[in-house]
């Protein structure tokens, strides 16, 4: 229970939709004009679909070096084992 995940959590587009939705909501609450309520929280799930993408970018780079780092460190390997 204690490894929760908060990078994936926090990159949720669901978690990020939902606050825009109860932010949007008491925006409503308090009179706020419906044209700043709508940028508003069109701005907060366009963003955090943007960090998403490059959250999930950079982990999908990483894993591809290193997949690469253990195929060249592989043959190397092999190579010094056999001498």
């Amino acid at each position: 229970m204690s490894n929760i995940g908060w990078k994936r959590k926090l990159g949720s587009r669901k978690l990020w939709a939902a606050a825009a939705g109860i932010a949007a909501g008491l925006a409503m609450v308090f009179g706020l004009d419906e044209a700043v309520i709508s940028t508003a929280a069109g701005a907060v799930v366009s963003m955090a679909s943007v960090l998403a993408y490059i959250v999930t970018e950079g982990r999908v780079d990483a894993a591809g070096v290193q997949r690469a780092g253990q195929d060249v460190r592989s043959p190397l390997e092999a190579k010094n084992g056999n001498d």
